[in-house]
Order: C-alpha cells, then sequence, then structure tokens
C-alpha cells in the first residue's frame, strides 16, 4: 500500500512540475519618467508571486522574475499595470518545459492556465522557452490584428473559451492566454 501512495505522490508531482512560467519581460507603454516607472514597480511588487523586478528606464522594460512554485497570472500583471496609469505594450514569458507537445492553433495547460499557440511549427518543447502573449491587452492593436489572421477561433477574439476549443478538452468560459514563440 506505501509503494502505490509513493508512486501516486512522484507521478502527481511529476505531472504538476512539468512546465512552469518562471519569468517575464513586461514592457509598459506611457512612461515618460522615472517617477512612471517607479508607479508601476511598486504596483507589481505587490503581486503575491512576485519575486524580483528589475526595470530599464531607457525601454520602459521590466525583468520579472517569479516564485518557484507560484502561479503566475498575466491578467494580474496587466491590471497592475494599468492601475498605474499606463498600458502593457508587450508581455513575454519564460516556460520551463519538459517534453510537452504544442502544435499549431491547439491549446496546453501550464500550472492551470490554458495556452493558445499561434504560428508554431509542430514540436516537443523542452528547457526554458520565451512565449510572447498575443492577446488584445498585451499588445498594440497593430500587432494584435497581424496575429488576427493566424486563427478562426473565436477565443482569439474573446480571451475565453468557447465551441472551438472543446475539442482540446478546455471547458466552456475558461480564460485563454494565446501565446507565440
Amino acid at each position: 500500500m506505501k509503494k502505490h501512495i509513493f508512486l501516486i505522490a512522484f507521478l502527481l508531482m511529476a505531472f504538476f512540475t512539468q512546465a512552469q512560467v518562471t519569468k517575464a519581460s513586461l514592457q509598459a507603454s506611457g512612461l515618460t519618467c522615472a517617477m512612471c516607472a517607479r508607479s508601476v514597480y511598486k504596483n507589481l511588487e505587490a503581486l503575491p508571486f512576485m519575486d524580483s523586478i528589475h526595470t530599464d528606464l531607457e525601454t520602459s522594460t521590466f525583468q520579472l522574475t517569479f516564485k518557484e512554485g507560484a502561479e503566475m497570472d498575466a491578467d494580474q500583471i496587466r491590471k497592475k499595470v494599468e492601475d498605474a496609469g499606463f498600458s502593457v505594450a508587450s508581455l513575454r514569458i519564460t516556460v520551463s518545459f519538459s517534453g510537452q507537445q504544442v502544435k499549431n492553433d491547439q491549446h496546453l495547460t501550464v500550472n492551470g492556465k490554458v495556452y493558445h499557440f499561434l504560428n508554431v511549427k509542430d514540436q516537443v518543447l523542452s528547457g526554458e522557452k520565451s512565449l510572447l502573449l498575443i492577446d488584445k491587452a498585451f499588445l498594440s492593436a497593430k500587432d494584435y490584428k497581424k496575429y488576427a489572421s493566424a486563427t478562426k477561433m473565436e477565443c482569439f477574439k474573446t480571451g475565453v473559451a468557447g465551441n472551438c476549443c472543446t475539442k482540446d478538452g478546455v471547458s466552456d468560459n475558461t480564460r485563454i492566454y494565446h501565446v507565440t514563440m
């Protein structure tokens, strides 16, 4: 019996540690001074999953590192930037993969978050990979429009799972993050 419990615990640990978002590069738009960057920094610092933040004032970029094992939430990051009075120009996340299969225009669940991959080749991901969030709230209107032609799935417009996502086992009304590599 103890062997079975150990085996189940080991398998669950392996399942939950297969992929994790470890860090991100956030570019904010509308920053004009060090005080603007400080406002964004202070808001981001309050997020419970944030470990460290490094700011580059010249490029309005923030290098974010997340606490190990913590669940990063891109929508909370966006909201904190907007609460400071600015917007997200781009958000690139780094995910540590361990043999996950990705296919173009399909979904993959990472730490409870569903990612819809667009403009990618079918491949198995291992090690750290950089993913660009291409949802409307994480890009300029011009860039969003460019990616909109990559899929006919309705979830790209809404950010929420619909009938188009059920083939990948995603439940209706689940938040979907759209990404490319």
